[in-house]
């Protein structure tokens, strides 16, 4: 079995969460609206998916749609743009695209590149989210919706 990253996007605000699920959200990095987070494939992060499903929606994430989003919405320190010279400084990657790849691959997280942010800001989807109190499945945003979600953070970017 390949081991794949996911990207997990919450949709859902901060009011009337249950404690547990806002604790949930709040160790998976996702604090507001329209954050995303590239997580490994694991059981631990699949459970934590699963008490948070009723906010995000998450899927296997391709290594094309980790390079979009480390280039155009990666930030470092100060909240700058990250660059590919800053990346060079900082790691052993040489561009975008060889860091995404060993994301997709589950070899390395982004929290253990040094300076940069785990979180990267979004903004709402082009023409909005399909419904965000039903599940993927159901017509709605919500849940795991496997490869579909590079389409959605392409609309989102």
């Amino acid at each position: 079995m390949i081991q794949m990253a996911y990207a997990a996007v919450r949709i859902r605000g901060h009011v009337n969460v249950h404690p547990k699920i806002k604790k949930t959200l709040e160790l998976l990095n996702l604090t507001r609206a329209n954050h995303c987070v590239l997580l490994p494939e694991n059981k631990s992060m699949k459970g934590m998916l699963q008490v948070a499903k009723d906010y995000v929606t998450w899927g296997e994430v391709t290594d094309e749609t980790i390079t979009k989003l480390l280039e155009k919405r990666g930030k470092g320190p100060g909240d700058n743009t990250l660059t590919e010279q800053f990346l060079q400084n900082v790691s052993s990657y040489k561009s975008f695209q060889a860091l995404a790849k060993d994301i997709a691959a589950d070899k390395v997280q982004l929290t253990e590149i040094p300076e940069v942010k785990p979180v990267f800001r979004l903004h709402p989807p082009v023409k909005g989210f399909e419904g965000v109190k039903r599940s993927f499945v159901n017509n709605g945003a919500l849940g795991y919706r496997s490869k579909e979600i590079n389409t959605l953070i392409n609309r989102m970017l």
